[in-house]
């Protein structure tokens, strides 16, 4: 686990000189119905770059999840990603995501975005 906590800050010391440093913090609410469940903030600490016509990041750091009918707690949470132009209008992109708690979690992101 000291591993994961470290790789943000490891990132940040191994990227090439391209790489532009970045902090980011998000508010991700959700609801059900017009119910309120909580929200999740990230605290990351990231890197990005691009090459030609593809782009990339990396960033973590602290989440503090906050469900609307218990306490507070703090996880640590990862994303990598990236997208790569395809022609001037269309991109194709994708994520990967992690929390890292009792029980492990990890997403996925995939889409295209044309542009008109």
């Amino acid at each position: 686990m000291k591993f994961l906590a470290i790789l943000p800050a490891a990132a940040l010391l191994a990227a090439p000189a391209f790489a532009a440093p970045y902090v980011n913090v998000e508010a991700n609410s959700g609801f059900t119905g017009s119910d309120y469940t909580g929200t999740s903030t990230d605290f990351h600490v990231g890197v990005d770059g691009s090459e030609g016509a593809a782009s990339w990041y990396l960033q973590g750091g602290p989440t503090v999840v906050s469900p609307d009918d218990g306490a507070a707690e703090t996880i640590l949470t990862a994303k990598v990603g990236g997208g790569v132009g395809v022609t001037e209008a269309l991109s194709v992109y994708g994520e990967i995501s992690a929390a890292f708690d009792d029980v492990n979690s990890y997403g996925t992101k995939a889409g295209l975005k044309y542009r008109f």
